[in-house]
């Protein structure tokens, strides 16, 4: 694991400040819709203003941004209302343009995150820089396309680097427009423990009454900050509509939040975690004697002609575990993972038994 001198992502006017608050509408839509909005932001202590120009949407025929034409928005709200202002960008031409514009944070979206080629192309048009520059998970729950984004514009020689947590797109129903599969940035953050993350709960709930209680996840798992979609009439936006909020809700909902005690001693649970360092070196006992004794069941299994997989065994123990979890107050789900964990490597064990 390649170790990245990163630096925190600060802007004028932010420094030590957590949660770092990114707010602005979807789109640019107009200069008077894009003013009315920053105005009525700064009035609530928000110093970074947000607003996409160029729009990439699933299917042709939407509302694709204004592009271009919005800079100059963003340029006025910079230099009349002393905010800092950041778009994103999906292409080398984007960047250029931001740049010159004088834009001082880009973000790079979900869908160009996933493309090594659009990835590398926007880097190298990045290198000379020095700005804050965030990227947002790719579509799919994959950590590792994430971090070789990450490493790609690190290696154009930008320190200042954050990731945006925004959620992972599912085909199953479920409560959120983007599931948010928190174990993934934690993992992230247990790699690159001085990397910048920012949760985006408009995109993860796809809905304005899931914002407050994702932004206050994220703060309870220690992100460094939230970029939230802000319109001044949310209700008429051209784009994502039902997932923005007025500025006046953004500050009930900023000023809502518990921010924890990072400095906080833990010396008061360190016999509890005792207790769960003895627990978990049991854990791995009783792991390692059933996996001699599911190798022992792959010999038996080989030396009389038998499958290995035994599909109506397994059901039984699924059936017979999840039960008993459930009367220990255990999650029937997550005493599923484990069992399909624990079979999916007795089986590899007994593959390998019957390879040789």
């Amino acid at each position: 694991m390649e170790k990245l001198d990163l630096q925190p992502i600060t802007l004028p006017g932010t420094e030590n400040e957590r949660p770092l608050i990114i707010a602005g509408p979807c789109s640019a839509e107009t200069e008077e819709q894009v003013m009315t909005t920053a105005k009525q932001l700064l009035s609530k202590g928000i110093k970074i203003f947000r607003a996409g120009l160029w729009k990439p949407r699933t299917k042709p025929g939407g509302f694709e941004g204004v592009g271009s034409a919005g800079l100059p928005w963003l340029k006025r709200v910079k230099q009349e209302l002393g905010m800092s202002v950041a778009t994103e960008v999906a292409t080398r031409d984007h960047v250029f343009e931001a740049l010159k514009a004088g834009i001082d944070v880009l973000w790079i979206g979900a869908r160009t995150s996933a493309n090594p080629f659009a990835m590398q192309e926007i880097a190298d048009a990045l290198r000379g820089a020095d700005l804050p520059v965030l990227i947002k998970n790719p579509v799919n729950p994959d950590l590792e396309l994430w971090i070789g984004a990450v490493e790609r514009i690190y290696g154009a020689g930008l320190r200042r680097i954050g990731v945006i947590h925004r959620g992972f797109s599912a085909y199953d129903k479920n409560m959120y427009r983007n599931k948010p599969l928190w174990h993934i940035p934690i993992e992230l953050r247990r790699r690159y423990p001085n990397l910048t993350i920012i949760c985006d709960p408009s995109h993860i709930g796809g809905k304005r009454e899931l914002i407050a209680p994702i932004s206050q996840q994220a703060m309870d798992l220690n992100f460094d900050g939230l970029i939230i979609e802000s319109h001044c009439e949310p209700d008429k936006a051209l784009s994502d509509a039902a997932q923005q909020i007025t500025p006046d809700v953004l500050d009930f909902v900023v000023n809502m939040l518990v921010i924890r005690d990072e400095k906080q001693s833990t010396e008061s649970i360190s016999k509890l975690r005792h207790q769960i360092d003895d627990i978990d070196e049991g854990l791995l006992e009783l792991l390692a004697k059933r996996m001699r004794i599911s190798h022992e069941i792959g010999i038996y299994k080989k030396e009389h002609n038998m499958p290995i997989l035994q599909t109506v065994r397994f059901d039984e123990i699924l059936d017979k575990r999840s039960k008993a979890g459930i009367a220990m107050d255990l999650n029937p789900e997550f005493v599923k993972k484990i069992l399909s964990a624990i079979h999916e490597e007795s089986v590899r064990l007994q593959m390998i038994e019957y390879n040789k």
